[in-house]
């Protein structure tokens, strides 16, 4: 028997034993942090549950004060909806997850890298994607730092291995992570909202810009290539270039750092550059 299926079958036989009286957050991400800390070494745990286009809530995180200010409070405050993480979560991703493996093809090289994600340092980030209900999936993050080296194939052949006890915890301890997001939280009849372009109208009702523009602006701040834009959305890269004109145009710029220096504006978000 493989190194992978002795580790998949003790942490499956602990799923059953996770239905115990609830326990405070921090007990829950302390227990899972020193499980999978037998599995990989990481520096950072971050647990964020999401609902549609609403602020993450944080459920769990080992951050200090300065570093919480980077991956949490500045995230809320808008970077999120850019987030690959974010937007794995909105579709319905379930799992575990390279951020590369969900990244636009531009993303490492977008604005949106070079000013926020950039600031937090890191060499990679895994997530386990897990629904909770039809509008709330819990994602919980294993962050290294660029002092260490990508996870290797081995490392993540373990992690794997270790979904189904991810699973239970998560299901078990969060399930009712919904109520976190206010009186509105229990939505769980809901299917989550998967049109960025919409529900972010408001942020470009300025530059007075159509729905089609509006998504354009969003799949490209999250770095996605024109050439992309127009695959997603069925139509020539020539065509998405001639939005991208309109846009700036009717938001009197000329290039998407101001582009995404509005949208940071918008959400009141100062970033260092």
């Amino acid at each position: 028997m493989s190194i992978k299926a002795d580790v998949g079958g003790l942490l499956g036989a602990l799923a059953p034993l996770m239905a115990g009286p609830p326990q405070p957050d921090d007990i829950i991400g302390g227990a899972f942090r020193d499980a999978m800390q037998s599995l990989a070494l990481f520096d950072h745990v971050v647990v964020f549950a999401y609902r549609g286009q609403a602020k993450p809530v944080d459920l769990y995180s080992t951050f200090d004060a300065d570093s919480y200010r980077t991956f949490v409070s500045l995230y809320q405050a808008g970077p999120y909806l850019l987030d690959p993480f974010f937007h794995a979560a909105l579709a319905g991703k379930v799992g575990l997850w390279r951020m590369r493996e969900l990244a636009p093809d531009r993303f490492f090289s977008s604005d949106y890298f070079r000013t926020y994600y950039s600031q937090t340092e890191l060499a990679e980030e895994i997530g386990f994607f897990v629904p909770v209900t039809a509008s709330v999936t819990v994602v919980v993050s294993l962050m290294r730092a660029m002092t260490r080296r990508v996870f290797t194939r081995v490392e993540m052949g373990l992690l794997r291995a270790a979904e189904p006890f991810v699973h239970s915890l998560v299901q078990t301890f969060w399930g009712a992570a919904a109520a976190r997001f206010g009186a509105e939280g229990d939505d769980a009849g809901k299917p989550q909202s998967t049109d960025p372009g919409r529900d972010q109208q408001h942020v470009w009702s300025v530059g007075n810009l159509t729905t089609r523009e509006t998504l354009i602006v969003d799949l490209v701040l999250r770095g996605h290539s024109s050439e992309a834009v127009g695959q997603q959305l069925g139509i020539s890269t020539g065509t998405v270039k001639v939005h991208r004109r309109n846009i700036y145009r009717k938001l009197n710029i000329s290039s998407q750092t101001q582009l995404l220096s509005l949208y940071l504006q918008a959400h009141g978000i100062e970033l260092a550059r």
